[in-house]
């Protein structure tokens, strides 16, 4: 028997529910070296008609940086039952696709949640344990219900809690705006009290250098993981080193230019009530960027 299953049993836990835990746990465990904390990450490559579900997922639910949470097509959460023994854990039946999402607060008291979003589920929802306890469900009518109100539970249940750092604030800005640009929408769930975007005092900073913080992470980010696409994009030729640096600040500008356009697409920043003092820190700003980033570059090529 698995030995946190025994403590929670010898504590008076639900058997049943002491037992989905620690398989949830399991499972999580598994697929730990693929997620990205603070990222609903697909557990295995997704089916073309798994993608419909897992964007309307990635849009609306919206995680603190330190949680981990998996999104489960059919051919993974088929798999994952709970005990026939707890029928009210039982939110769909066999034969039918499932859809689960995972997720879990890292720590001492683990706290996982597992919601059900099947458009076939008879109860679509989720169920949350901690510590081999069935803490309580939430119940939906629908699967487009469940997905809506999937980020209300998890700011209840599982937003983390702590005082947050620098780089929570940073990561978890990030994550929001890469969703945009991924989903082509601003219909993204955020919490604007921990986005440095929407309140840039948490980084001490005013709207129009949070803005270029912002765009230069993701940016410098993105480059970073994949250092041969800058290659690539520069056609992979010899070149003077005068003709390297103009490339690089062409590429910096232009990529810059590409995300700015994404704010003002879908109105992210209110551009045309900027103050004199803000339309001259914006000019600031884009040419400071521009040259950090065509440094990077420089350095990544």
């Amino acid at each position: 028997m698995d030995p946190n299953v025994k403590q929670w049993i010898d504590e008076k836990k639900d058997p049943r529910s002491a037992r989905w835990q620690a398989g949830l746990e399991a499972v999580m465990e598994l697929f730990l070296p693929i997620m990205e904390k603070g990222q609903l990450t697909p557990a295995c490559p997704l089916e073309e008609e798994d993608l419909p579900i897992f964007k309307a997922a990635l849009e609306t639910v919206d995680l603190s940086p330190g949680l981990i949470a998996a999104f489960l097509p059919p051919s993974k959460a088929d798999l994952i039952l709970p005990p026939d023994s707890a029928e009210e854990l039982v939110r769909i039946e066999k034969e039918k696709p499932s859809y689960k999402i995972i997720i879990q607060r890292p720590g001492k008291n683990k706290r996982i949640l597992c919601a059900e979003i099947s458009e076939y589920a008879h109860r679509p929802g989720v169920d949350i344990f901690e510590s081999g306890a069935f803490l309580g469900k939430f119940d939906y009518d629908t699967q487009n219900d469940c997905i809506r109100e999937l980020t209300k539970v998890v700011w209840a249940h599982a937003w983390q809690k702590d005082k947050w750092q620098p780089g929570d604030y940073l990561s978890y800005t990030l994550r929001w705006f890469e969703k945009i640009v991924y989903l082509d929408t601003a219909d993204v769930s955020v919490n604007k009290n921990h986005s440095f975007f929407h309140s840039p005092t948490l980084v001490k900073m005013n709207r129009v250098d949070g803005l270029f913080l912002l765009l230069y992470e993701v940016l410098q980010q993105r480059f970073k993981e994949d250092p041969q696409e800058l290659h690539k994009l520069l056609g992979g030729g010899e070149n003077s080193e005068t003709q390297e640096k103009r490339s690089f600040q062409a590429l910096a500008e232009n990529y810059l230019l590409d995300l700015l356009n994404v704010v003002k697409k879908f109105d992210l920043m209110d551009f045309k009530n900027f103050t004199n003092a803000e339309t001259h820190g914006f000019t600031k700003e884009f040419n400071r960027t521009v040259g950090k980033l065509s440094s990077d570059f420089e350095k990544m090529g």
